[in-house]
């Protein structure tokens, strides 16, 4: 074993440096990612990114002047006698019953109080926290300085709080040491359930085989052979790999100067957590994937979703409303005066849907206090074909992330479906139909009929007033003649030709301006639900993407070491 210390130093020669401001970035790219996705993606999945990021800032909160290293092993694999050798003191019973280890033990190089608080964290009990001090070593002790040295509990003891309590430890530690021995160090328990777990870690990992000196010396090297096959196998390529025995001080050196290597480093903690954070990005690699592109809903989906919206909103019937409610009132007053009246006692169009009737001294004041329209509920088909479009949306958006983010779309595109009609109803009682004034043209018909009627009313009593007046016998009056046709005639009847005959010319540009006024409110309508598909529905899916975006980003900063 003479050379173990150079085969150390050449085992470790390619370990590079980690940059404590580097790792700080990369956990605060984690941090990052978990507050982009919380409330997306599924809690459990985020347990292990949210461990790392309170374990790490406390780690290097705590002290990185120290670096804690574990010896974990079987039953019976003489990692208690390592401890207490490295030691050179009995601190950790060993012993023939099984199992032998069942709390963990510390020992300290350097003064305890520096330790204590790491020590309160990590959870060893002051009873079992022991000092390597002592004045007849000298300087010998010196490069351990720093090193917090732990016998973990048997790994598969029959206890299970045993197990336990080494998984717990397992994730706190900086560095850890496995020890097996030559009868179970092929043991499928440590290979399955631990060392392979660790492959992300192998830069603080180191494997002992322990009782070296019960095999013959033919022997060992065959079965150092075996057991690096099979940590290649585990993932482990390249992770120290040493012989030692606790009866004899030259089989501890190997293990000693690896030690005192990683003290002298001081990089074991950040390491650990480096591995940590690498085991992390993986899982969430899964869940997120780093070159993933950001899609979102395309035109054609928009636009579909705009026409159910419409449909569901009732823009067809409010439309046509609008036509029917523009020739109704245009013929109230671009009529003939004596069948106005009449006209108004047939229902505006737009106030049986409480939408806004007609303005001025015609406008009804409770109008002004409906809180609801009258628009017909959407039928089975327009609600489906709405759940289509925003289904619709959901797939295109989320189609192309990672398994776990389309059902957040779609969930976030349906998160405001309950509040969806209530919105477009107001939408609708909210949009400007373009029927709030009266065309200036309106007026100079009206005035046209106003006049003509006036004039047939004149020629009707100047008729009547002559035939009262011959009656009585009275003089009759002096009618100016037109042509052969006495004035009074031509008034009334001229009055009543030219009235029929302005409502003939005006019925069809009624007809024509009523038609722009349906397409100029179907239009407004469509904007208008347009803004609340926005709002309702594509702003909770966009805020998803984005924060995809930002997760993708930040898990990018995250992988990068």
């Amino acid at each position: 074993m003479s050379n173990i210390a150079g085969r150390v130093r050449e085992a470790f020669r390619g370990d590079q440096r980690i940059d404590p401001d580097g790792l700080i970035a990369r956990l605060d790219a984690v941090r990052r990612l978990l507050t982009a996705v919380d409330g997306l993606l599924p809690d459990a999945e985020l347990v292990p990114a949210h461990t790392l990021v309170e374990r790490a800032g406390t780690r290097l909160a705590l002290s990185r002047d120290h670096t804690v290293v574990a010896l974990a092993g079987a039953t019976g694999s003489g990692k208690s006698s390592l401890f207490n050798a490295l030691a050179q003191l009995e601190l950790s019973p060993v012993g023939v019953r099984r199992p032998t280890t069942g709390v963990t033990h510390a020992c300290v190089w350097g003064p305890l109080e520096d330790a204590n608080r790491l020590l309160d964290w990590i959870g060893v009990l002051p009873r079992h926290r022991f000092v390597r001090e002592s004045a007849l070593d000298g300087d010998d002790e010196t490069p351990l300085h720093g090193l917090i040295l732990l016998d973990l509990p048997d790994f598969d003891s029959v206890q299970r709080s045993h197990r336990l309590e080494v998984d717990r430890l397992l994730g706190l530690v900086d560095q850890v040491v496995w020890v097996v021995d030559p009868q179970k160090y092929a043991d499928r328990v440590i290979h399955d359930s631990y060392l392979r777990e660790f492959h992300r870690h192998r830069d603080v990992t180191l494997v002992v085989l322990n009782q070296a000196d019960r095999l013959p010396a033919a022997e060992l090297p065959r079965v150092l052979d075996d057991l690096r096959r099979l940590l290649d196998s585990d993932g482990l390529t390249g992770v120290p790999l040493l012989a030692t025995t606790a009866i004899d001080p030259a089989g501890m050196v190997g293990l000693r100067t690896a030690l005192e290597r990683t003290v002298a480093e001081r990089q074991a903690a950040l390491r650990r957590l480096a591995g940590d954070v690498d085991t992390v990005v993986a899982g969430l690699d899964e869940m997120i994937g780093s070159a993933r592109p950001v899609g979102g809903p395309n035109d054609a989906t928009v636009a579909g979703l705009n026409r159910a919206l419409a449909g569901a909103a009732g823009v067809p019937a409010v439309s046509e409303a609008v036509e029917r409610a523009y020739r109704h009132r245009a013929g109230a007053a671009t009529g003939w005066p004596v069948v106005r009246g009449w006209r108004r006692l047939r229902p505006d169009p737009l106030r049986r849907l409480h939408l806004p009737g007609p303005t001025g001294a015609d406008a009804d004041p409770a109008e002004s206090l409906v809180a609801a329209t009258s628009v017909p509920d959407p039928t089975a088909a327009q609600r489906s074909a709405l759940g289509l479009a925003i289904r619709a949306v959901a797939d295109r958006a989320g189609g192309d992330l990672p398994a776990a983010w389309p059902t957040a779309v779609t969930s976030a595109a349906r998160s405001r479906l309950d509040d969806l009609p209530d919105a477009l109803d107001r939408a609708i009682a909210g949009t400007d139909l373009g029927l709030n004034h009266q065309p200036v043209w309106w007026r100079v018909v009206g005035g046209v009929q106003w006049l003509v009627t006036l004039a047939a009313v004149v020629g009707l009593g100047w008729l009547a007033l002559g035939y009262a007046l011959r009656a009585l016998g009275l003089p009759a009056l002096d009618n100016p003649m037109v042509g052969q046709v006495p004035l009074p005639t031509v008034l009334l009847l001229g009055g009543l030709l030219a009235g029929l005959l302005t409502a003939a010319l005006t019925r069809p540009v009624v007809r024509w301006a009523a038609q722009r006024a349906r397409a100029r409110a179907r239009q407004r309508l469509t904007v208008r639900v347009a803004e609340v598909g926005e709002e309702y529905v594509l702003a909770p899916v966009r805020i998803v993407l984005t924060s995809y975006a930002q997760a993708r980003d930040a898990l990018r900063e995250a992988a990068r070491r």
